[in-house]
C-alpha cells in the first residue's frame, strides 16, 4: 500500500524531501521580523535625520530673521536720529526764505514811498519855480511885490503868498499834505 496510492490526507503530511510547513512560517516570521525591525530602524534613523535637518533649517531661518530684524532696528534708530536734523534744516531754510521775502517786501515798500514823496516834491518844486519865473517876469513889467512864507510840519507844508499889485493885495494860503512814512 504505501507509495503507489496516496490518500489526500497523506499529501498534506510532511515528507523528508520537502521542508515542513510549520518550520516555514517560523523562519519566514523571524526573517520578516528582522526585515521589519531593520526597516523600522532605517525609518527611525531617517526620521531622526529629517528632524535634525528640520531643526537646522529652522535655526538658519530664525538666524536670518533675527539678522533682518536687527538690521531694520538699526536703520530705524539711525533714521530717528537723522530725522530731527533734517527737519531743523528744512525749518531753518524756510525761515531764511521767509525773512528774505520780508526784507524784499520792506525794501520795495520803502522805494515806492520814496519815489512817491520825491515825485510830489518835484511837482511842488516845479510849481514853485513856475510861480517864481512868472512873478519875476511880472514884477519886471508891473513892479508888483510878492511876499511869501512857508512852514513845513510833520505831515504838511503851509504856504502863504501875498501878492501886492497896484490895485490891492492878493493873499494865497495853501496847505499841502505830505505823505510821510509812519
Amino acid at each position: 500500500m504505501g507509495e503507489e496510492q496516496q490518500k489526500p490526507e497523506d499529501l498534506n503530511a510532511p515528507t523528508d524531501d520537502a521542508p515542513q510547513e510549520k518550520q516555514q512560517p517560523a523562519d519566514l516570521s523571524s526573517k520578516t521580523e528582522k526585515a521589519e525591525s531593520k526597516k523600522n530602524q532605517e525609518l527611525s534613523e531617517k526620521d531622526q535625520v529629517v528632524k535634525i535637518q528640520a531643526w537646522w533649517r529652522g535655526t538658519l531661518v530664525r538666524r536670518s530673521l533675527l539678522h533682518a530684524a536687527l538690521s531694520a532696528w538699526i536703520i530705524q534708530c539711525w533714521w530717528r536720529l537723522i530725522l530731527p536734523k533734517i527737519m531743523e534744516k528744512r525749518r531753518q531754510s524756510m525761515l531764511d526764505t521767509f525773512q528774505q521775502e520780508q526784507w524784499a517786501v520792506v525794501r520795495l515798500q520803502s522805494w515806492i514811498r520814496m519815489w512817491r514823496i520825491r515825485r510830489r516834491y518835484c511837482r511842488l518844486l516845479k510849481a514853485v519855480r513856475t510861480i517864481q519865473s512868472h512873478w519875476r517876469c511880472h514884477t519886471c513889467s508891473s513892479r508888483g511885490v510878492i511876499k511869501g512864507q512857508y512852514r513845513i510840519s510833520t505831515s504838511q507844508m503851509h504856504l502863504e503868498l501875498e501878492v501886492l499889485l497896484g490895485s490891492g493885495p492878493y493873499i494865497v494860503t495853501e496847505c499841502i499834505p505830505l505823505p510821510i512814512k509812519q
